[in-house]
């Protein structure tokens, strides 16, 4: 059990140091209304759950801690409902209602579709 912690811990650690990077490096650099940074790691981490969700259960072989670091840690970390959450919200207060839906119908969307097409690209490659 302290093995599955441990995996789960240093997965946390790498994939919120991938999400600081990626997302904010693409936030200010971003000239789009929306917030890309936050997009794009929920975009990536979907696409790679929905792969590697149909990877690991092709592989019995493979840990629970390794699952763990994976799943659990390291795209736990990496994607944010929280933020995406947060900078909706902020939208919505400062009076800008059309952005704010169209995050939310472009998030959800994109996050979504990149789920079944990772987990499509894994069914396919095994």
């Amino acid at each position: 059990m302290l093995t599955t912690y441990l995996a789960i811990a240093i997965g946390g650690a790498l994939g919120a140091v991938a999400r600081h990077w990626m997302g904010a490096g693409l936030n200010q650099s971003s000239q789009l209304i929306l917030p890309l940074g936050t997009l794009s790691v929920n975009f990536i981490g979907s696409f790679l759950i929905g792969g590697l969700y149909i990877f690991l259960n092709g592989r019995p072989d493979l840990s629970d801690a390794y699952r763990q670091l994976l799943i659990t840690g390291f795209l736990g970390a990496l994607t944010t409902f929280s933020t995406f959450s947060l900078e909706t919200l902020l939208l919505i207060e400062q009076g800008h209602y059309n952005t704010a839906v169209l995050n939310v119908l472009v998030s959800v969307t994109l996050c979504l579709g990149s789920a079944f097409l990772g987990s499509s690209l894994v069914k396919a490659l095994v």
